[in-house]
């Protein structure tokens, strides 16, 4: 990571107490941070892509009743490091689903040096990150929209295999899979308004 970039960290927390802790800790850690806060689960995904979160530490309570959509987010934002924020009992397999772990009787420096270790690997694959093609973004504007394949296909009068091949480079490039993932992505790249999508 240049040393000059900023370190984009979301923590994903219900306590102010437990967020104000951590910020005032990395804040004195002489790292260069914007720090985003998400008080539920939901807000996770919208804030990594308008951010573009480098380490997200979050609450595994949060994940405890909701693995399948910690996975989808996991697999949809590979640039993103994921820190489990420990400070309760739980069990080691849900501990593992993350990228590594901090426990609220960690030392400061420790604390701030797994956050700029999982930074660093998070900025090499965000600069990774390719450029969609003039057709990838005229599907992409489509999806976004609620079109189906077939829809898309007629639209631009190609094959619904021409639209699949667009969609799975599009995945490949952008790192998201969900339909809303690549929703927000469009909005987020200003390829649509949001005045576009409620028409």
């Amino acid at each position: 990571m240049n040393s000059t970039s900023y370190i984009n960290v979301l923590i994903v927390e219900p306590s102010s107490i437990i967020y104000e802790g951590f910020n005032c800790i990395l804040s004195g850690g002489g790292l260069r941070l914007r720090m985003y806060r998400a008080e539920n689960f939901d807000a996770i995904e919208q804030c990594i892509l308008s951010k573009k979160v480098n380490v997200a530490i979050v609450n595994p309570l949060y994940v405890q009743n909701n693995e399948k959509g910690f996975h989808s987010l996991r697999a949809s934002y590979p640039a993103t490091s994921w820190v489990a924020l420990v400070y309760a009992f739980f069990d080691q397999r849900l501990i593992s689903l993350f990228d590594g772990s901090i426990s609220i009787s960690d030392s400061p420096e420790s604390v701030i040096q797994l956050v700029k270790q999982n930074a660093s690997t998070g900025n090499r694959e965000t600069a990774n990150e390719e450029v969609l093609s003039e057709r990838e973004t005229d599907v992409l504007k489509l999806l976004a929209t609620g079109l189906t394949n077939k829809e898309i296909a007629e639209k631009l009068n190609i094959s619904i295999n021409t639209v699949i091949t667009h969609r799975k480079n599009i995945t490949q490039k952008t790192g998201i899979k969900s339909v809303s993932g690549l929703t927000i992505y469009a909005v987020v790249k200003k390829l649509v308004s949001l005045d576009y999508l409620s028409e």
